[in-house]
């Protein structure tokens, strides 16, 4: 019977639409979580703003940005790592450019920061495993910080990928960077941690993209190959991989330091019950 009515209602609403028109009788909004966000007094809705450019031309990325430095990373794991972390690094390492990995063997994390500065890396990145997988990361901006700790998840390598794309040679190739959503001041500051990461000037000929994306903050890694059609008028796309998700948990400015550490974010768990308020 509810079924009938509605029914009902819906041709009567598409007849009146029909006699008098759409802006008589609008269609019905859609509404979803991010349309229902609790507001947020530090979203970008201006990206030009002068202020925030002024903070950007002086903060820890901007030699990156002014083109004053190429990104260099060393890539590490826990102490007496296990599993399958070794087959998700050997990925990472042909989606990154220009990274090198180091085993971490009895070396504590402050101690492979010094190691690094001396060496003119620019960014290390230790993943912790649990039950063999990757479990957390934490990436160090060097030589001044900051320092984010995420979350990973949802890991899927290249041959767990259906219909994937050959990744042979990749780790030559400079990509194409996007990246989505990171719309808040604390999501811009951690877009740009994330594009240092990458050179500024992609290969494009090569038609390889990494995608980070952004969706109630969680950020989804991607990485495809694109072969345009012949005419120009579309593109195919074959996921490369890998695949994974980051959760941000903490943000810290200057280098690791546990113990007195400044924080700009840190995650509660009591952040996540309400599902329409996001930090990013």
């Amino acid at each position: 019977m509810a079924h009938a009515k509605a029914k009902l209602k819906s041709l009567q609403t598409k007849k009146l639409r029909e006699e008098l028109g759409e802006e008589e009788v609008p269609k019905g909004k859609i509404e979803t979580i991010e349309s229902m966000r609790v507001a947020d007094e530090t979203l970008m809705d201006d990206v030009d703003d002068e202020d925030v450019a002024g903070e950007q031309n002086i903060d820890e990325f901007a030699k990156y940005f002014n083109r004053e430095t190429t990104p260099k990373i060393l890539i590490t794991t826990n102490r007496r790592p296990k599993g399958a972390i070794f087959d998700f690094l050997k990925e990472l390492k042909l989606a990154l450019p220009n990274c090198e990995y180091y085993p971490r063997e009895n070396f504590r994390i402050k101690e492979i920061i010094e190691w690094s500065k001396e060496r003119d890396f620019t960014d290390i990145m230790v993943f912790q495993e649990k039950w063999g997988n990757p479990h957390t990361v934490i990436l160090s901006h060097l030589p001044e910080g900051p320092t984010a700790t995420f979350r990973v998840s949802g890991v899927r390598l290249h041959d767990d990928i259906k219909n994937h794309g050959a990744n042979s040679g990749m780790d030559k190739v400079a990509p194409e960077l996007i990246l989505n959503n990171f719309d808040t001041m604390l999501g811009s500051r951690l877009g740009r941690m994330i594009a240092s990461l990458f050179p500024q000037d992609p290969e494009l000929e090569k038609r390889r993209v990494i995608t980070w994306h952004n969706q109630r903050d969680f950020i989804f890694f991607r990485h495809h190959r694109y072969q345009f059609e012949k005419d120009g008028s579309r593109a195919h796309l074959s996921e490369i991989g890998p695949r994974f998700t980051l959760k941000l948990h903490k943000l810290q400015l200057g280098t690791l330091n546990s113990q007195f550490g400044e924080f700009e974010f840190l995650y509660k768990p009591k952040d996540g019950v309400n599902r329409k308020k996001f930090s990013l």
